[in-house]
């Protein structure tokens, strides 16, 4: 996170086009050499910032409590990690605010942006397997994830393609593959996963304070509520 936060600094202090991968390497008291074994690009180096927010909900989807639906399972974690204090600092939230800018002006950044909120999906939809496979409701599998999915969000230790239940290997070769995760699980991840980015995009484009009645939280659970009428797959009976 040192790596990302000196990126970060650096895009803002003297602009995206001017800052160097060497730069940051420097800033973060690393050698260049080592920024390249973690990160193909400067803007690469950002991401664990992208991702922090959205691995932490989805660890508390993850350790909600058993009983709970995946709606409520999801606005849980929300309640739990949306907030200064909760999850990300206050200053964390402020980075963010600033990347989130800085991507809608650079489409370099908005390529890391836009692969976190997709890697971030892929891990929600691997967590929302999990918890409907512990009561055997996962129903029959669908299409599998998208291959490579670590992306760039990989270097900020989010969930990879494999899952807990590992990787399945195709016959006749070494190269791990994607777990399949049922459709209409990866639909119900991207509905939920685009309710809370949609969120945190719309505050970042205020000057509101990152809690209270116009924070990413709020604005979250607003739009989850807007969803009621989805049709959530459910734990058995």
């Amino acid at each position: 996170m040192e790596i990302a936060r000196a990126a970060a600094a650096l895009f803002v202090r003297q602009g995206l086009r001017a800052t160097r991968a060497e730069d940051i390497a420097q800033a973060a008291g690393i050698a260049p050499r080592t920024f390249y074994r973690y990160f193909a690009s400067k803007e690469e180096a950002v991401a664990p910032l992208y991702a922090a927010g959205a691995e932490l909900c989805i660890e508390a989807v993850r350790d909600a409590p058993a009983g709970l639906s995946l709606p409520e399972a999801i606005r849980h974690a929300v309640e739990h990690t949306l907030g200064p204090g909760k999850g990300l600092s206050e200053a964390s939230w402020e980075w963010v605010r600033t990347l989130i800018h800085l991507a809608d002006a650079s489409p370099a950044l908005g390529k890391v942006w836009a692969e976190v909120c997709r890697t971030s999906e892929y891990a929600l939809a691997q967590t929302l397997a999990e918890r409907l496979s512990r009561t055997g409701a996962t129903g029959s599998a669908g299409a599998t994830g998208p291959a490579g999915a670590t992306g760039p969000a990989g270097a900020a230790g989010s969930a990879g393609p494999t899952g807990s239940a590992g990787p399945v290997r195709a016959a006749g070769d070494n190269v791990a593959q994607p777990t399949a995760i049922p459709a209409h699980l990866r639909l119900t991840a991207a509905v939920a996963g685009a309710a809370i980015r949609v969120a945190v995009e719309s505050w970042a484009a205020t000057t509101s304070a990152p809690t209270g009645p116009d924070g990413p939280a709020t604005l979250a659970l607003q739009n989850l509520t807007a969803l009621e009428n989805y049709a959530w797959p459910e734990n058995p009976t």
